[in-house]
């Protein structure tokens, strides 16, 4: 098994930055990238929500290779200062001992590319895993087109393979506004911009320019629907709200796009750092759960460090890279200086030049945002809309604890079961949830589904957001085909017996 000093997992920002600093320290560094993504995992949804907004390039693996590599300039200098660079590799695993397990001889990461998968082993792990699209559903939202901002900046940015031509960004802000610009600068035209509030939020510079260049921004507005054929989305249906979210009776507008990319905020990637049992925080201010960590970037696990989107998102981080990326070199810093590659007092003249910007902008409770498009989306759209796509769990199917569709289950205790039915047991779970309704099981592991399952379920019970535990995972965070996990060929004799694993009266059993 292969073992580094040091895996820095994201290669985005901070996460380059943490391994350059730390290989110019004289660290021996391996930084892992999941990019480029298979097209199947794509297809999927994973990592990012994609919305099957691209085109076929994706399946030309060597051709990604390099338009990610050409997309990531901060990999080439990566590569200059020694680090060990490895694109196109998944982390789906993270193992340590704990008071469960004592028998690893140190901790692991489970890796994968497209062919194989294996065990890594190191002395220190910084995760500059990025952030994820937080996914709020709306009637249409599970047709192609219906995709997320992060997903869209990737195939813009990482892959030049969106198809998008007409596209309505649901949600202002820095992540909004600057998804419109992105898109525009690559010839996509923008529909409209919309928010719930009654007034933009984000750069007002930015703001302007978009108006400037014609784009319609609707604000006090929702999407009641996406609509079209063949499961494509070819027209959107703005509906205008009242200070109460309620959707104005004669105000719907009907706006042709192919895309509706939903930019209303981003989750922290914590996967990887719940499964080392890190101490995760709710921070509202920064996307929901987030891991706790000193002024280093160390968190509560010895040896595990963080940095960028994944140690907490904020909006003022969509326009202002340099936060991310002073967080990856205070983490390259201090693992750096926890290997013996420098001293304490390197370490600390290293750090003086740094600063970690403070939150200044955007809304100080994210939540609260979330929860207004949550209530609007809920009132323009109603409850039959599907919550979690993937295993076609309804908002109403979620709140009455209905067992998945396709068991046709039907019976006098079902019916009578209920939020309030489980509220004398104990306090609401989106793990007990999802165990009756499978919503989260589906294969994007809860990636669309996760947060706004919360969130519903707080809404409907009348429970603290803050108090809602984080529904859980277990590895592989990710999806990965059964070839890839085992790639040994099944024996002569399996192949003769597997029968006998279905039926234990086969023949062959005898």
């Amino acid at each position: 098994m292969e073992s580094r000093p040091l895996v820095v997992v994201g290669a985005g920002v901070s996460g380059t930055a943490a391994a350059i600093e730390a290989a110019r320290a004289g660290v021996q560094v391996t930084l892992i990238d999941e990019n480029p993504v298979p097209a199947s995992m794509a297809a999927l949804n994973v990592p990012q929500f994609f919305g099957q907004r691209f085109n076929a390039v994706l399946h030309d693996s060597a051709l990604m290779l390099r338009r990610v590599a050409a997309a990531n300039e901060a990999l080439a200098e990566a590569e200059e200062a020694g680090v060990d660079v490895q694109i196109g590799t998944c982390v789906w695993g993270a193992f340590r001992n704990s008071d469960t397990s004592r028998i690893l001889d140190g901790p692991q990461l489970g890796l994968a590319d497209r062919d194989q998968s294996w065990l890594m082993k190191y002395d220190r792990l910084i995760v500059a895993a990025g952030a994820r699209d937080l996914g709020v559903a709306f009637a249409g939202w599970n047709s192609a087109g219906a995709m997320g901002a992060n997903g869209a900046h990737a195939l813009m940015h990482h892959y030049q393979a969106l198809t998008s031509r007409r596209m309505v960004v649901v949600g202002t802000g820095n992540l909004g506004l600057n998804t419109a610009r992105m898109a525009l600068g690559r010839g996509i035209e923008i529909a409209a911009v919309v928010d719930v509030a009654d007034s933009v939020r984000g750069d007002r510079a930015l703001s302007a320019a978009l108006q400037n260049r014609g784009v319609k921004l609707y604000t006090s507005h929702t999407v009641r629907e996406a609509v079209g054929r063949d499961g494509e989305i070819e027209t959107v249906v703005l509906v205008e709200i009242d200070d109460c979210r309620e959707p104005v009776s004669g105000t719907e507008k009907v706006i042709t796009a192919d895309t509706v990319c939903l930019a209303i905020g981003l989750v922290p990637n914590v996967e990887l750092l719940s499964l080392l049992g890190c101490d995760l925080a709710f921070e509202p201010e920064l996307g929901g759960h987030v891991p706790v960590h000193d002024d280093c970037m160390r968190t509560s696990v010895k040896d595990v460090l963080v940095a960028g989107d994944a140690a907490g998102f904020h909006d003022g981080m969509v326009l202002d890279t340099e936060i991310a990326r002073n967080q990856g070199r205070l983490a390259g810093i201090a693992a750096a200086e926890s290997l013996g590659a420098i001293d304490t007092a390197e370490a600390t003249a290293r750090r003086s030049d740094l600063q970690v910007t403070a939150i200044d902008s955007g809304p100080t409770d994210a939540y609260l945002n979330w929860i207004r498009w949550l209530r609007a989306l809920l009132n323009a759209g109603g409850s039959e809309v599907p919550v979690c796509p993937c295993e076609e769990v309804t908002r109403a199917d979620l709140i009455g604890l209905r067992p998945p569709r396709f068991l046709k289950w039907e019976s006098e205790r079902r019916d009578g079961r209920s939020l309030g039915t489980l509220a004398p047991d104990a306090p609401v779970n989106p793990d007990q949830v999802k165990r009756l309704t499978r919503a989260g099981m589906g294969h994007c592991q809860g990636r669309l589904c996760r947060e706004q399952v919360a969130l519903l379920l707080a809404e409907a019970s009348g429970s603290d957001i803050a108090e809602m535990p984080l529904m859980s995972y277990r590895p592989p965070a990710r999806p990965l085909p059964l070839r890839v996990l085992w790639s040994h060929e099944e024996s002569d004799q399996v192949r003769r017996e597997w029968a006998k694993w279905f039926s234990p009266t086969s023949p062959v059993m005898g």
